[in-house]
């Protein structure tokens, strides 16, 4: 039997990949916000699940919280246009850069 040794230090990367995309996808489904895709409004929950859909298409290419960030939750594959959050005070912004603020928030509040 063959026992392949996987560095610690990519266990924990790995670990703490996949905590950021779970806090990120926590973020969105806990948000009173609506998500906007090519022009269209979607719930917390239906965001998430369209982020999941394009993480698993992208999971092979995404190393960091930014990768999945900037692959899953950026911008439509269609239409190249960037995907917008309303958060509840009205105001509208790129989902990317709302994730990016949440995330590094999430780093400095876990001390990473």
């Amino acid at each position: 039997m063959a026992v392949f040794a996987v560095p610690a230090a990519q266990i924990v990367a790995q670990e703490s990949l996949d905590e950021s995309i779970k806090y990120l996808l926590d973020y969105v489904a806990k948000s009173d916000a609506t998500f906007i895709r090519n022009g269209q409004a979607y719930t917390p929950q239906e965001a998430v699940r369209h982020i999941k859909a394009k993480y698993e298409h992208f999971k092979n290419e995404i190393k960091t919280p930014e990768d999945f960030i900037r692959l899953s939750a950026s911008k439509s594959l269609l239409t190249g246009q960037p995907y917008l959050v309303q958060t509840s005070d009205g105001k509208q912004r790129r989902l990317d850069e709302w994730l990016a603020e949440a995330l590094k928030e999430h780093q400095k509040e876990s001390g990473r």
